[in-house]
């Protein structure tokens, strides 16, 4: 069955492998585009790739602003020239020298990254100081997400402590709902809508003053909602390579799988059972068993265990599965599972055409 998904020189990949098919991130990155008013609007998170050569796909669609979760990835966007990254986490301990240490490395690149209390705030300037530079900050709100951020109407209050730090430049707000994630797209805007309330109160409250934040907002789930707002920009990662957990839950969003594991057959334990070499360090296990992988060429198989090395499934009785058959698995999550491998396989005519190396997957590249 010549399906798309169909590598006919898969005899020359070393299973388990990520592949990746640029030619379907190409069509997300056009249909992401063709949802939004500009593309100055977009900042998009690169937690899912983790590799220059994404990011250089992006850049020629036009993408300026960036948006990452660790300096590994801020120092990747800094190799690519990314004119604006926001590094999306409170660098709290080394991570403050380190992002110094990337602002003096890469000037052309405008660095950024969140605050939620003072103290934060006031040990980034003392350090920016020491250093001679400001810092640009956003002030991290709390939505709903309940793991990091102020709630917006306590932040007035650090908004003007951090104007009045001299070695920072405060530049607006950021806003991530991930906890909101309903299948249907009019509970997820209404949900989505509620949680903005208190952030557009806040911004309002700033304005009134003579302030004029950015709004960063938003992952892939609420991205259709953000994305209808003026002055707001959105920062959804998933799209790029998509997923089975966002395919099955988020349908009015159409982008196409771009990134597979295969697997191969490597043991037949019963007249039943198959065992495949896709173990939890190949694919991301933080879901129950069956909400790990789906596998495209093979819908029939039931999942049994899961180990660091082997998947078992059932195949029932009289299956024709054979040692060496190969598997094309559609990851639950993406990302976590991209970060398992150093380099995805890229795919192009059904065959290999050479591979991305997941260099931001390392907690350090060089700073």
């Amino acid at each position: 069955m010549d399906e798309w998904f169909n590598v006919l020189d898969a005899d020359l990949l070393d299973t388990p492998a990520l592949v990746v098919y640029p030619e379907r991130v190409k069509y997300n990155l056009a249909l992401l585009k063709s949802k939004i008013d500009s593309v100055d609007r977009l900042r998009p998170h690169v937690k899912t790739p983790k590799c220059k050569e994404a990011v250089a796909l992006m850049m020629d669609a036009g993408v300026s602003k960036f948006k990452c979760a660790t300096i590994a990835e801020a120092e990747m966007l800094g190799m690519c020239a990314a004119a604006d990254v926001l590094l999306a986490y409170q660098p709290i301990g080394p991570k403050v020298n380190r992002l110094i240490a990337l602002i003096q490395q890469y000037p052309d690149t405008q660095f950024s990254c969140l605050v939620d209390n003072y103290q934060a705030a006031q040990h980034i300037a003392e350090l920016a100081a020491a250093n001679q530079l400001t810092l640009k900050v956003y002030i991290d709100l709390n939505v709903g997400m309940n793991r990091s951020g102020i709630a917006p109407d306590k932040a007035f209050d650090l908004y003007e402590q951090c104007v009045r730090l001299s070695d920072i430049q405060i530049m607006g707000l950021h806003v991530y709902d991930g906890h909101i994630h309903n299948e249907d797209l009019n509970a997820r805007a209404e949900r989505c809508n509620a949680a903005f309330e208190p952030v557009e109160k806040l911004t309002l409250q700033l304005q009134r003053v003579g302030f004029n934040p950015v709004i960063i907002a938003g992952g892939t789930p609420t991205f259709p909602v953000h994305a209808g707002r003026k002055n707001v920009e959105c920062s959804p990662g998933t799209f790029i390579y998509w997923d089975g957990g966002y395919g099955r839950a988020f349908d009015e969003q159409a982008f196409l799988p771009g990134a597979l594991v295969v697997t191969r057959v490597v043991s037949l334990p019963d007249e039943q059972k198959i065992c495949v070499d896709l173990g939890h360090k190949s694919i991301a296990s933080e879901n129950v068993l069956d909400k790990r992988v789906s596998f495209l060429n093979a819908t029939d198989l039931k999942f049994i265990s899961h180990s660091e090395e082997h998947l078992v499934l059932d195949a029932g009785p009289g299956h024709q599965y054979k040692v060496g058959d190969l598997l094309y698995g559609l990851p639950h999550h993406i990302c976590p599972t991209v970060a398992l491998y150093e380099r995805a396989i890229t795919i192009q005519d059904k065959r290999i055409k050479g591979e991305w190396k997941t260099i931001a997957r390392d907690r350090k590249i060089n700073f």
